[in-house]
């Protein structure tokens, strides 16, 4: 049997899925910037594991945005990288081959060249001596490790005097030779003058910040993660104390280099987020699950965050933070930077983060992490001291 449609019952379907419609845009995430600091253009690390180059200078870069310097140059993240890597190298040999060796590195390896060796304009050094319009890395690395390894392992039972200046011919074959001077904006600089006249940054400025259980609060440790391999010492703060830091700082204009790990199942690059989805009434905060105890069957059903709705998240203590971090759970595997704030349409805090993996997925680049999920997957975090609040400096001795 076929029944004849009215046109009231047409109008009324139509309202109906523009209702339903509605109801399924609602579910998606909304979200508003609350504060925006300054920062230099999206990034393209492409195939290469030097993510903690890209969002270290990032961060130096926003810095000089706040200091008020005018036409702030894009900073050469491969200078910084074969820097590193030419003493890497050095330590490496000297420790035989007992030490991560490999393109990945930490933020203080940023402050460590600006200090030691100062910066290049990515203009005047971008590190593409092999044949690629981007970097790609995976010959590069394997070619250094190996000739290391050689080095090591060579039946003379003593170095010989050429086996940096090999290394070093490798690097300035891939990467470039480092120029001794150069011309930037009319004036010639070499890397240390142009550090000092032209970033003005200091590097003494910069301190590591993590939280962790299984060392003593407010006191430094060397972070044990592999790529720390300048075995660089972080401050540890109790986890509030974390937060604050970091809220403090975007409030007042310092932008925050983050040390997180993306190989989670709620971080999605192409939805721009970064997300602790809960799994159950259980790991609910106290008030959360007052929340969640009010819905009904239905509701708690489809209650939790997802990347494609808001909801509720795990909630972040210092014991499940700590063991994610034992279990290899959380890895230092990525390096963005933190430059603003947000909130989705429930009043959510959430961080806006700048990525370095071009500008191709929803929010051209940038993606917004939950407060939860930075709470619970930072390893650690880059900051001018000066962005620490005063009684929390006063407890670390800056």
């Amino acid at each position: 049997m076929r029944k004849k449609i009215t046109t009231f019952q047409v109008l009324a379907l139509f309202l109906a899925l523009f209702i339903s419609g509605s109801l399924i845009a609602q579910d998606g995430y909304k979200l508003t910037d609350v504060k925006r600091l300054g920062c230099t253009s999206v990034k393209d690390q492409n195939r290469s594991g030097t993510c903690w180059s890209f969002s270290g200078l990032g961060f130096l870069e926003s810095e000089m945005i706040r200091l008020g310097k005018k036409d702030v140059p894009d900073l050469s993240p491969m200078f910084v990288v074969r820097s590193c890597y030419a003493d890497k190298a050095v330590k490496y040999v000297r420790m035989h081959g007992s030490l991560n060796f490999g393109g990945g590195g930490a933020f203080h390896d940023d402050i460590y060249v600006l200090k030691n060796y100062g910066l290049v304009p990515n203009e005047v050094y971008t590190g593409l001596q092999y044949g690629e319009n981007n970097h790609v890395h995976g010959e590069l690395d394997e070619v250094l490790k190996d000739y290391c390894d050689g080095v090591i392992k060579n039946n003379n039972k003593k170095l010989s005097t050429a086996w940096k200046k090999g290394f070093d011919g490798i690097l300035d074959a891939y990467f470039g030779a480092v120029p001794a001077t150069f011309n930037y904006k009319g004036k010639e600089y070499t890397p240390k003058t142009f550090a000092k006249e032209v970033t003005g940054l200091n590097a003494d400025d910069y301190v590591t910040i993590t939280s962790f259980t299984h060392h003593p609060y407010y006191e430094p440790f060397i972070l044990e993660i592999p790529d720390n391999w300048l075995w660089g010492q972080a401050y540890n703060v109790e986890l509030n104390d974390l937060t604050k830091i970091i809220d403090n700082s975007i409030e007042n204009g310092y932008t925050v280099a983050w040390a997180t790990d993306c190989s989670e199942k709620g971080f999605s690059y192409t939805d721009g987020l970064a997300i602790v989805p809960g799994k159950d009434a259980e790991e609910l905060s106290g008030s959360e699950r007052l929340k969640w105890e009010k819905l009904s069957a239905a509701e708690k059903e489809n209650s939790f965050s997802t990347t494609s709705k808001p909801g509720f998240e795990k909630n972040i203590t210092p014991e499940n933070r700590q063991q994610a971090f034992d279990n290899y759970q959380t890895t230092d595997d990525h390096g963005m930077l933190i430059m603003g704030t947000a909130k989705d349409q429930n009043g959510k805090k959430y961080y806006i983060v700048k990525n370095s993996w071009a500008d191709s997925n929803k929010y051209n680049g940038y993606l917004y992490a939950s407060e939860a999920f930075v709470l619970y997957k930072t390893t650690n975090i880059m900051v001018n001291k000066n962005a620490i609040p005063k009684d929390i400096r006063a407890k670390l001795k800056l």
